[in-house]
């Protein structure tokens, strides 16, 4: 069980834990404010559970593939404050748009498997948790595009060596990219994961840099200073 300040997460079932890159997805993504906002891949709920949280008024959906992960996540929602506004769907999102057509979302976020091609994990959780084919992320972004408002925002993070060939992607389903977060462990480290941030309005590209750590086992200012709203130590 992991405590937030305004709701807990259970992680029993769930092939990905609550990690750094779920927290800081949930913490940076930001929106207008939203009526409207899809989780894709909700794992334990804890990103969904976040933005539930800061827009008190949004309707929060979330979609969850893993069946016991789909149950932990409901469990999750039902368990916390926000209740009544968020819902669970246990299906693949194209299921999902399938099902509902009509959908649109003024906020689209997901934390995706992105090991693309890579040698599979052992286990068959933590493989479809974390693995993906090459052409997970057109079918993503295809999907998204036809379910996002006219200004809506579609934010994900992935490793910082796809940014290029997903904004490449997104232009192609007329969404473009409009914010690049660099997140990196150190000030002098390489980043190692990017926060994308995709509209349908044509901009020059946001670009920002965040630091986790300020030293080993230290916390950056910034990054307590984002997750001061939901972190309980912080």
């Amino acid at each position: 069980m992991f405590r937030f300040k305004q709701f807990s997460v259970d992680q029993s079932g769930c092939a990905m834990k609550i990690n750094t890159d779920g927290v800081l997805l949930g913490a940076l993504a930001v929106a207008d404010n939203p009526a409207s906002i899809l989780d894709i891949g909700a794992g334990t709920g804890v990103i969904a559970l976040m933005l539930a949280q800061r827009y008190a008024v949004a309707k929060v959906d979330a979609v969850e593939i893993d069946t016991e992960a789909a149950k932990t996540a409901e469990k999750n929602f039902t368990a916390s404050v926000f209740a009544d506004r968020l819902t669970l769907y246990a299906t693949r999102f194209e299921s999902y748009f399938d099902q509902y057509p009509e959908s649109k979302y003024d906020l689209i976020l997901s934390n995706p498997p992105f090991y693309i091609d890579s040698l599979k994990s052992p286990g068959v959780k933590k493989t479809l948790a974390k693995h993906t084919d090459a052409d997970f992320f057109e079918r993503l972004i295809n999907s998204v595009a036809s379910h996002l408002s006219p200004d809506g925002s579609f934010w994900l993070i992935v490793p910082a060596t796809m940014a290029d060939l997903l904004a490449s992607l997104a232009a192609n389903y007329s969404i473009l990219l409009q914010k690049t977060i660099s997140i990196q462990s150190y000030l002098y480290s390489e980043p190692h994961r990017v926060i994308l941030s995709f509209g349908r309005e044509k901009s020059s590209t946001e670009t920002s840099n965040f630091i986790i750590y300020e030293d080993e086992g230290v916390y950056s200012d910034v990054y307590k200073e984002l997750l001061k709203p939901y972190f309980i130590d912080f």
